[in-house]
């Protein structure tokens, strides 16, 4: 799943023909957001109805992506592959085209994730911690942005 989003993002020419050549930088920064959240959703083993339910929504109206570019990333996400590239690999492409604040912004939207079901696993806890340092990004970074969220949660409850 994760060499998919890398090469959509990396912008390989195979897949630019393949995907029409359509992405822009904004729309790379919410495909590996995307891909992301399909990495910390299957981080406790358990990806949830909210969690899928989360991702769709904020694929589709966030991000305004359409149904069948969704449809086709959760699917990526629920098959098993053979083929594995490891998290530092698709870190190293945000890395290497999104600044600090494109990155707080994948940040924040994960912790929207973890928080979807309304429990923090000890797995995704530390998932996030692993791409926060992966993403070159502060510890502090990482704590305001869970604080932030659960802030979020409160004032919407």
């Amino acid at each position: 799943m994760l060499g998919f989003i890398k090469n959509l993002i990396s912008n390989n020419r195979e897949a630019q023909s393949e995907m029409g050549n359509k992405y822009n930088s904004e729309t790379q920064l919410q495909i590996a957001t995307c891909a992301l959240f399909l990495e910390i959703a299957n981080a406790d083993d358990d990806f949830s109805i909210e969690e899928k339910v989360f991702i769709e929504k904020t694929m589709k109206k966030e991000f305004n992506l359409d149904d069948e570019l969704v449809a086709e990333l959760l699917l990526h996400a629920t098959q098993q592959t053979d083929e594995s590239v490891s998290l530092y690999e698709f870190t190293d492409v945000i890395n290497k085209q999104f600044g600090k604040d494109e990155k707080l912004i994948i940040l924040k939207n994960l912790w929207r994730l973890v928080f979807a079901d309304g429990k923090l696993d000890m797995y995704e806890e530390s998932f996030m911690r692993t791409i926060s340092k992966n993403l070159h990004l502060e510890h502090s970074d990482m704590i305001a942005t869970k604080l932030e969220v659960k802030e979020e949660r409160l004032s919407s409850n």
